[in-house]
Order: C-alpha cells, then sequence, then structure tokens
C-alpha cells in the first residue's frame, strides 16, 4: 500500500516538474511558487510570489539566517566565499576563504564552505568542503576550531551539509563532490560516501555508508525521524529512518523518488532541505524547491528553470531564503505559521 501510494506521488510530481528544462541546458526565469495543495494556503498567503534579492552568484548554497544579528549568511563554493544578505544592507563578503586556502584546482572544485547551520550558542558550523572538515566560527571573533576530519582514521571527502540536534550533536553528510573526479580522485580516502554524527563529546559515528550520494540532511522537529537526500542521478530519493531516544537509526525506507521528476526534465537533483515546526518539509528536488508533508504529499513547488539547492527559513520564520543556482530568493510565509 505505502509502494503504490509513493508510486502516485512520483507519478504526480513528474507531471510538475515537466515544464521545467534539464539543468544542462536550463535557462533561468522569473521565479513562481506552484500551489499542488489547498493546504499550502495556511502557510503562504495566495498571490505571495518568491523575490530575488541577491545575484552575482557562482553556486549559493548552504544559507543561514542568524537571529542576533538579523542578517542571511549564505556560502559560494566555487568561490570560496560566505557572504552575508541584510534588508537595507545589501551583499557583503564575510568568510574569503570560506573553506580552504591553496587548494589544488586540479584536484579540487569546491575549496569553500557548502552547508552552514548555528550551534545553540550562536556560533556558525560549516560543512567545509575545501577543507574536508566540519568546523565551528565564531562570529563575534572570527576563530574558527576544526570540529571534525576523520572517521576511522581516514579523511572525509568533502562534508557537504549538517544539521545541529538539541544536544548538540551534528549529522551530516559527506559526499565526494568536492572533488574534480569524484569517487574516483586521488585525495578520497573514506571508503564510502556516508551519513555521519559528531556526537557533543567529539566521537564520530558513521549512521549510513551505503548511499551513493548522500547530500541534504535534516531531523524532524520531535527529533525521531532522519531525512537524507540522494543525488544520484540514476537514482535520486530523499530517505527516510527512524531515530530512537539514544539515537540509534534504523528502518531506512524511500520517502521519495524523485527519477520521475527527473526523466521529466526538472533541473536539479534532491540536495538540502530543512523541516518546519510542524513536520513540513522543504525540499530541494527535480524542477525546484518542493513544500511536502512527512508523508511525501507535494503542497507546493517553488521553480525558477534552475536548480534550487538549499533553503533556511528566518526573520522570526516569516520567510523562507533559497540558494537558487546564482541567485538568493526569498519567499515571504505568513505570520501565523512559524517555520
Amino acid at each position: 500500500m505505502i509502494a503504490s501510494r509513493r508510486s502516485v506521488i512520483a507519478a504526480g510530481l513528474a507531471l510538475v516538474a515537466a515544464p521545467a528544462p534539464a539543468f544542462a541546458g536550463a535557462t533561468e526565469t522569473t521565479p513562481r511558487l506552484r500551489r499542488l495543495s489547498p493546504e499550502l494556503d495556511r502557510m503562504i498567503a495566495p498571490g505571495t510570489e518568491p523575490e530575488v534579492i541577491a545575484t552575482g552568484i557562482r553556486w549559493a548554497e548552504g544559507p543561514v539566517w542568524v537571529p542576533g544579528g538579523g542578517y542571511l549568511l549564505f556560502a559560494d563554493p566555487p568561490a570560496n566565499i560566505v557572504r552575508r544578505w541584510q534588508r537595507g544592507r545589501g551583499i557583503s563578503v564575510v568568510l574569503n576563504p570560506s573553506g580552504a586556502a591553496g587548494t589544488d584546482p586540479a584536484l579540487v572544485r569546491e575549496p569553500g564552505a557548502n552547508g552552514l547551520a548555528l550551534d545553540a550558542g550562536g556560533a556558525l558550523l560549516i560543512a567545509n568542503s575545501g577543507g574536508r572538515t566540519i568546523d565551528r566560527v565564531n562570529l563575534k571573533t572570527g576563530r574558527r576550531t576544526v570540529l571534525a576530519d576523520r572517521h576511522a582514521g581516514k579523511r572525509f571527502s568533502s562534508p557537504n551539509d549538517l544539521h545541529v540536534a538539541r544536544d548538540g550533536a551534528i549529522w551530516f553528510t559527506d559526499p565526494p563532490y568536492g572533488f574534480k573526479d569524484g569517487d574516483a580522485s586521488p585525495l578520497k580516502e573514506q571508503a564510502v560516501n556516508g551519513v555521519y554524527r559528531r556526537r557533543p563529546d567529539g566521537r564520530v559515528d558513521l549512521i549510513d555508508g551505503t548511499l551513493t550520494r548522500p547530500n541534504g540532511i535534516a531531523l524532524s522537529p520531535d527529533e525521531r525521524r532522519l531525512y537524507v537526500s540522494v543525488s544520484d542521478e540514476a537514482a535520486p530519493a530523499i530517505m527516510v529512518y527512524d531515530v530512537d531516544a539514544h539515537g540509534q537509526v534504523g528502518n531506512r525506507r524511500m520517502l521519495l523518488d524523485a527519477r520521475a521528476m527527473l526523466a521529466a526534465g526538472g533541473a536539479g537533483l534532491p540536495d538540502g532541505m530543512k523541516v518546519a515546526r510542524d513536520g513540513t518539509l522543504v525540499c530541494s528536488v527535480p524542477g525546484g524547491m518542493m513544500l511536502m508533508t512527512p508523508e511525501a504529499e507535494p503542497l507546493g513547488l517553488i521553480e525558477q528553470g534552475a536548480p534550487i539547492a538549499n533553503c533556511a527559513f528566518g526573520e522570526a520564520g516569516h520567510a523562507l531564503f533559497m540558494a537558487a543556482n546564482d541567485r538568493i530568493l526569498r519567499l515571504a510565509l505568513r505570520p501565523g505559521w512559524q517555520g
């Protein structure tokens, strides 16, 4: 019964994605919000459309809202920069380099930071693609500390995205996207492309080493579900796991099969994601950024004719920010609905 419902959802999403061109020939268009369910109106007022707030980015990634400063940070991995957007002040550079300096372009294609998050103390956490580490940066002093750089004695490949749990554990993914030659890179030390958890005491656990291209990662509001996107062109999907009270993970299954969306011409692959306080998922999929229920029922799709890689809630839950290829989008949310 579950597989049948998933097939129906996948078929519907294929129709949703059909108008979008494949990324290889994608041309950005005016971003728009496509309503797929009346349920979306409780989150986003009818007639609301995404706005472009920043342009001129090589590849936008990892947005995170900093409540204490009232600004958005976002990464540009190939440019090795983290920038800040603040209403009324525009764009400025915060970290340069954001990842690793002096990398060999023949070996490393993304030297900069990728996924960003904040810890409980307000410090910036970085999935450092070029440096192959998980870092913490004090936003007041700029001091950087490496929190994790290896598992079982071997260096990570290129940490991509991360999520901070309430207990301070950092869940993160480590695909080979930072390497120019991917899995074939001579720099690659890990035998797997893993999903990891760094415990508060610093120990690092391999959660799943069987996914081909783990990418976006998030926990449900009650932290009993772990979501991981798989950005594999041959098998694009979003996976879900059960998490017990001790942080142990099991019962992996496919939440969303995105092959039909990709085959229909949707630009991009499953990438970054965030989960709202009510459990609504906002996930990068072929064709744009999808809002959907925890059961993968589609609610809405933000599309622009090119990939949308990641997102973040901000402005006290009144806005959704999206890293959209070479620009940043902002979508207003209903004040009564908190992201």
